[in-house]
């Protein structure tokens, strides 16, 4: 028998519970899901028969909770599959086991399998590649019959040419020269509509062919849109309140069906479990284990928040019914006054404080540029020049009018403004100085996270400069050449950037007290007076 709930050998006096549970996408571990996780891990290190699957990476977590009899303990999960299964002693059962050969995913897989072969059957057939070779031949040889006749009408009018020169044509020769030209040119259309109707009996062969291609291709993708919905039905997950509702359901108030994965993580899975079993959730973290996935950053052992696009939607759901901490990133600062570096008629520096938006967002009206609003009502047009992360902090420049904000939009575009930066990284950088070029486009499954790809990320090019080391930790200058989103943060925390995470990273690295990450200063050229202005303003760290 699979026992899941691993009892946590602590006195419930010796540590206090935690007061509320965990926000998923933004948290410290608590001290008892940190013991939770280092018997996870002691237990993952001892499966020698997983080493290598697990040293290639994958998301683990954990949930501690409490039974009926106020008994502490753990459920484990990992996300996706593991060694071909998702059924394993130790963690949790999935929400739907997608790999049980006689359950609905399987059949319909089977099925859209069949078809897939099929297509493929046909796509590489002798038949349709033999008409092809027809068909090329066929052009071939049609271009050059054009060729040959076009080359004897070239002869015949020189020819002609030749004799009219020459004079002494009687009107009966003159008339037949003529004649010669106009039945070649008629000539010269028969050939081509021959060639037309020939080359349409094989072109439409290879479309009657490629049509049941396309059928065939229809299908699937009807037949795959059909079972995903049906999957996802499958999917019913329940929450605090005990309320249960399937995934489709979860995720028709945005309008979509729910995205390839949903369901799967490490999160749903643990919460499910403890629903269904009369548990009662204390607190939850998530760690990745093994090597980061080319083009990710995950770094072994640090702990990373529930993904948004597949997860949020999800435990939204799932937490109704808990009193779940408040999402730092969600709330509104509090005695925050608007730190002014410079200020005159046509614009504004101020220095943003970490934490805080710079333009209003989904969750949170409160921002810079709300607070500046209102501070500056003579301010109008486009505001905003650039922004900078909720999370860090520095100099930012608001424009007043409109004539402004073009300019100085302009300067952006054109590189001509010089950002510099101030970072604390987790980690030693060895080399002093260099340039990172690292492509970046966004985690389309897990945004707001970027990642790396050479072939289809943005240029992104960032130059350092090491400060200071010290006790583990890099200070460090960061000059961005380019603007991409989170470069600096990828770009520090990458293996092939400096394999360094900023300070106080979430998404890339490990929480902290805040992202020490600040943008010191910034040189442009005053859109009004052409003075050129070098402003600075140091970090809190």
């Amino acid at each position: 028998m699979n026992i899941v709930f691993h009892p946590l050998d602590i006195d419930p006096m010796a540590l206090p519970l935690p007061k509320r549970f965990t926000c998923p996408f933004l948290y410290e571990p608590h001290p008892l899901a940190l013991m939770a996780v280092g018997q996870v891990q002691q237990y993952v290190a001892s499966r020698t028969d997983w080493a290598d699957e697990m040293a290639s990476g994958k998301m683990l977590g954990v949930l501690v909770a409490a039974d009926e009899s106020g008994s502490l303990g753990f459920l484990a999960a990992f996300s996706g599959n593991l060694a071909g299964s998702v059924h394993h002693d130790f963690f949790v059962p999935p929400v739907y086991d997608l790999l049980d050969p006689q359950g609905e995913f399987k059949r319909g897989e089977a099925q859209i399998t069949a078809i897939n072969q099929e297509v493929q059957r046909l796509e590489q057939s002798p038949e349709l590649l033999e008409m092809r070779i027809r068909k090329t031949a066929l052009e071939q040889k049609f271009a050059d019959e054009i060729a040959d006749f076009k080359a004897l009408m070239a002869r015949h009018k020189q020819e002609r040419d030749a004799l009219r020169d020459a004079g002494d044509l009687t009107p009966e020769q003159q008339e037949a020269l003529l004649n010669q030209s106009r039945y070649e040119k008629a000539e010269l259309k028969r050939i081509r509509r021959r060639q037309e109707a020939e080359k349409t009996k094989m072109f439409d062969e290879i479309a009657d062919f490629q049509l049941r291609i396309d059928q065939l291709r229809t299908r699937r993708k009807t037949m795959s849109e059909a079972l995903q919905e049906r999957i996802f039905r499958l999917f019913v997950v329940s929450n605090a309140r005990g309320e249960r509702r399937d995934l489709v359901e979860v995720f028709k108030p945005l309008g979509t069906l729910p995205p390839a994965g949903a369901g799967e993580c490490c999160a749903p899975r643990l919460l499910n479990y403890a629903f269904n079993h009369g548990l009662k959730p204390l607190c939850m973290a998530e760690f990745w284990w093994g090597a980061s996935p080319a083009g990710e950053v995950r770094h072994h052992g640090h702990f990373y928040p529930a993904c948004r696009s597949k997860c949020k939607p999800i435990l939204d759901f799932m937490l109704q019914g808990l009193d779940v901490e408040d999402n730092p990133l969600e709330q509104p600062q509090q005695d925050t006054v608007l730190d002014i570096v410079y200020d005159d008629r046509w614009l504004t520096v101020l220095n943003k404080p970490s934490g805080m938006l710079t333009v209003p967002g989904k969750a949170l009206e409160d921002s810079l540029l709300t607070r500046y609003q209102a501070a500056h009502p003579e301010a109008h047009g486009p505001i905003v020049v650039h922004r900078l992360d909720q999370e860090t902090s520095g100099l930012v420049i608001f424009a007043k009018d409109k004539a402004t904000h073009k300019a100085l939009q302009q300067q952006f575009e054109q590189h001509t403004i010089s950002k510099r930066y101030i970072a604390l990284l987790d980690g030693l950088v060895m080399q002093d100085e260099g340039v990172i070029d690292l492509p970046i486009r966004p985690d389309v499954d897990d945004r707001p996270r970027q990642r790396v790809d050479r072939e289809h990320g943005r240029p992104a090019v960032t130059r350092y400069r090491v400060l200071e080391r010290n006790d583990g930790v890099t200070r460090i200058s960061l000059e961005p050449l380019t603007g991409r989103t989170h470069q600096l943060r990828v770009h520090a925390s990458h293996p092939l950037g400096l394999n360094c995470p900023i300070v106080g990273d979430r998404l890339y690295g490990r929480t902290a007290r805040r992202l020490m990450l600040h943008a010191r200063s910034i040189t442009f050229v005053h859109p009004a007076t052409g003075e050129t202005l070098s402003l600075t303003c140091s970090p809190d760290f």
